[in-house]
């Protein structure tokens, strides 16, 4: 069994079935998902639906990304909702429209609600690892953490977990395209949405498997710079 770890993906359809194509995901694998499935990309509804239809067959950790959160807080209006809307919703809500309609929250689908409310929060542990969306703090316990810090803290000047288990999170964008690798802690959302890259992390060989919504993928270890990128010969330059 391979624990295969994806970042965060914002909308990005293209670059996640490019992705998933080239990590050729096996019944046996385990495959964790950081969060932020919604924002800012093209088709945030796509993504949703291509998930669902990835827990038919595969073994899933769904973890919940900030922006998953918006969206969900977005349902009551007012403030929560003029907030998501700035930060990507608009994004969202357009992958949803209708006939040409600006798209609306009444639009989303119930299962695609229900997903988003079956997310998980705090961090999933195995072994040797913790997956979370944003961070940690190192000194209190995986299951001391508070919503905010795991869903909305950057990773900045990260201390080892007092666990002694390696951390993997996405959130803070890595916008050269190469994950942030400190030994105890790999950030893999290397910024998808603003031209960069999705990430699959192989959390046991540290192959990086990178796709982009141009269609281009790229294959490194996570201790070595990353190759120049290939393109599908039906795929435009």
């Amino acid at each position: 069994m391979r624990l295969l770890a994806i970042g965060d993906i914002h909308g990005c359809l293209t670059a996640l079935e490019k992705l998933l194509e080239i990590m050729q995901p096996r019944p046996d694998d385990q495959l964790i998902f950081l969060g932020d499935y919604v924002d800012r990309g093209p088709n945030s509804m796509g993504v949703i639906d291509r998930i669902l239809a990835l827990q038919k067959t595969y073994n899933l950790i769904t973890l919940r990304g900030n922006h998953d959160q918006m969206m969900l807080d977005a349902r009551g209006g007012g403030d929560p909702e003029k907030r998501w809307l700035h930060y990507g919703g608009r994004e969202t809500l357009a992958s949803y429209a209708v006939l040409g309609d600006a798209g609306k929250l009444v639009d989303v689908p119930d299962h695609h609600w229900q997903f988003l409310e079956s997310t998980r929060i705090f961090p999933y542990e195995t072994d040797k690892h913790f997956f979370v969306h944003a961070n940690v703090i190192a000194h209190l316990a995986l299951d001391g953490q508070s919503e905010l810090i795991v869903m909305w803290e950057r990773l900045a000047e990260s201390e080892p977990h007092v666990s002694g288990k390696i951390m993997v999170c996405g959130h803070t964008a890595q916008k050269s395209g190469v994950p942030l690798n400190l030994g105890h802690a790999i950030c893999i959302d290397t910024h998808v949405y603003g031209d960069g890259w999705l990430t699959g992390l192989d959390v046991g060989t540290g192959q990086v498997r990178q796709a982009n919504e141009r269609g281009e993928t790229r294959l490194f270890q996570l201790d070595e710079p990353p190759t120049e990128p290939t393109v599908d010969a039906e795929q435009p330059a």
